[in-house]
């Protein structure tokens, strides 16, 4: 299937590298490219989730777990749980834009969506990354079929965000064995998995030389991953957590008691964990924007059914301009999240297409691939789990008070959503990483980063700042408003790191502006990009595709502006504020669409539709 994908050359682009160059539209993966084997994976995963899974719903809220193991080994007979996965080891090879459409289709009901997650990401592509030989063979065509299911024990009470923080011991004895105990807190699949991928501090000696800063400071170097299975002694499962939502997931503590762990069940190397816990987290990050995505799509075509069905004053409420508004702008963020998700894939693909001297059945492609784009990852996991949140609410508006009710969807929706921006590190700590890993990459010198900062520097200094030109290509408006977007970026970015230098990572308000801002110029130039292709492609519909661009950029420039000024208010005052909102102003010039009429016209095509329509 990788052969659908754009050749790769020695030039591939690195992770970030968009915000410092342009993007020619033709290297972007759209929705638009998918081959006939993308779509065939695509109708496997819907008819598997129409015909096993939503039938069930009413039992799997009743907790018959029997009946999640059922599901995931049809999944898995299917391939749907292998999709990244060697045959050798039960898998079908695909590559991440199949993974991806697989995720946005298991999308259609949250509770099987957090099992099959908890299984497919978080258990079976840790082994198949880091695990050797002998443990792939082992666990993972168990995993892949569905005949054994897995779970990921990282999370603690005490160790929420700060996941080194665990307090899991692993005692090393003197025949390289090790003797596990503590205790791990919100673990999906924990009542029924038989297989988890354990979290400990690898402890020589006495427990008691280990506490204290002594332990702070050593706490990363011993950090460490394990594979351990229910069936040794001391592993059992606490209580069913009484959640919010998700009721058809099972969800308890793991405890671990003086459980005997032999020397082969390391996953990864001794003090390496963190490689396993944050790689993991990253693949995760992005098939959650995957799943969030598929929960747009579902809730857009509620909205859509509903309002085209339901009369007020004897006129159905998809004629008024309010509710129209709405579903234009449901539509809108779904376009820019979508376009974003498939150019990320696209990029994840080709990174692992060109690595050098590719070996059969080797994770460590794909694990430089999402190392490389973790910024991107965690950009679509806050802005998935937001749009799914913003889209969730509007289509609960739009049922009025049946939204509220337990007998229509979008009730159920409001409460198992809710949870996405707690999952895989929660957005306040995504929004931390975004700018913080941006930086890292920069000062290594994988992004030039600095250079751009100071020639833009350098340009709003130059009192005849050259404007872009008013070229009269598709779009050509917005591409030049993305562009600033990112000079945007550069200039808040370049400031903080002049401001804070090295402390910067303490200001955690002024890096959530920093973030929101590389958030919306990241997704407004990857809707640009897919409506030029559109255009360039003539497809029937791109008129509505750039309608949906157009009013992405429109509403980033207003978020952006609204960021750039609140993190610069944050670092300066008087002469230098002022001066510093000026260029602002001189960088940000957009000038407003008439996104009334666009919403228009998405809105009602839409209602033809009677679901997402791109």
């Amino acid at each position: 299937m990788r052969g659908h994908m754009a050749t790769a050359t020695s030039e591939t682009v690195k992770g970030g590298a968009w915000l410092v160059g342009e993007t020619d539209p033709a290297t972007v993966f759209t929705p638009e490219q998918l081959s006939d084997e993308h779509k065939l994976i695509r109708q496997t995963a819907q008819e598997f989730m129409k015909g096993e899974v939503l039938p069930v719903v009413e039992r799997l809220e009743k907790k018959e777990w029997s009946l999640n193991r059922e599901l995931l080994r049809k999944c898995g007979g299917l391939g749907l749980l292998g999709t990244n996965i060697p045959e050798e080891y039960g898998g079908v090879d695909l590559d991440k834009i199949a993974t991806m459409i697989v995720s946005e289709c298991i999308a259609m009901q949250a509770s099987f969506a957090t099992t099959f997650g908890a299984q497919a990401n978080l258990t079976i592509l840790p082994i198949y990354m880091f695990g050797t030989e002998a443990q792939k063979k082992k666990y993972l065509p168990g995993l892949v079929s569905g005949e054994m299911a897995g779970a990921y024990g990282l999370s603690e009470s005490g160790s929420g965000s700060d996941a080194l923080g665990a307090k899991t011991r692993a005692m090393k004895q003197a025949d390289g064995s090790f003797i596990m105990s503590g205790e791990k807190m919100w673990i999906s699949n924990g009542g029924f998995a038989d297989v988890f991928i354990i979290f400990a501090q690898v402890i020589d000696g006495d427990p008691s030389t280990s506490s204290g800063s002594a332990r702070a400071e050593s706490r990363a170097e011993h950090f460490t991953a394990f594979i351990v299975e229910r069936k040794w002694p001391g592993v059992s499962s606490g209580k069913e957590e009484h959640k919010l939502g998700l009721h058809g997931s099972s969800t308890t503590p793991i405890i671990l008691q003086d459980v005997k762990v032999p020397a082969d069940a390391v996953l990864g190397e001794i003090g390496k964990g963190h490689k396993v816990a944050f790689n993991v987290l990253n693949f995760g990050r992005f098939k959650l924007g995957a799943m969030c995505s598929g929960g747009v799509k579902i809730n857009i075509e509620e909205a859509a059914k509903y309002a085209a069905s339901r009369k007020q004053f004897n006129t159905p409420i998809a004629t008024f301009g309010a509710i129209k508004h709405k579903l234009g702008e449901m539509t809108t963020r779904q376009y820019a999240l979508e376009s974003m998700m498939y150019r990320t894939a696209g990029l994840i693909e080709q990174r692992i297409a060109a690595t050098p001297d590719k070996k059969a059945n080797d994770g460590t492609p794909m694990l430089l691939a999402l190392e490389e784009f973790a910024v991107e990852a965690s950009i679509a996991k806050v802005l998935g789990s937001e749009t799914v949140d913003y889209t969730i609410d509007e289509n609960l508006q739009i049922h009025g008070g049946n939204g509220f009710v337990h007998d229509y969807p979008p009730e159920g929706h409001y409460r198992d959503a809710r949870v996405n921006r707690i999952f895989e590190g929660t957005n306040e700590i995504n929004r931390l990483l975004i700018p913080g890993m941006l930086m890292k990459k920069a000062m290594k010198g994988d992004v030039p980063l600095m250079q751009a900062a100071k020639a833009l520097q350098d340009e709003i200094m130059n009192p005849s700042m050259s404007m872009p030109d008013d070229s009269d290509g598709v779009l050509s408006a917005e591409a030049r408003a993305c562009g600033a977007f990112k000079k945007v970026v550069l200039m808040v970015a370049g400031t903080a790191m002049q401001r804070y230098g090295t402390k910067l990572e303490q200001e955690q308000e002024v890096l959530s502006f920093l973030a929101d801002i590389l958030i919306d110029t990241y997704s407004a130039e990857s809707a640009v990009l897919r409506a030029q292709a559109a255009a360039g492609s003539k497809l029937s519909n791109a008129d509505l595709h750039q309608d949906a661009a157009r009013v992405a950029v429109n509403e980033s420039a207003g978020r952006i502006e609204l960021s750039a000024r609140n993190a610069l208010a944050a670092m300066a005052d008087g002469d230098v504020l002022r001066t510093q909102l000026a260029a602002l102003r001189r960088l940000l010039k957009v000038t407003p669409s008439n996104t009334v009429e666009m919403r228009r016209r998405l809105a009602d095509a839409t209602v033809v539709k009677g679901s997402y329509i791109f």
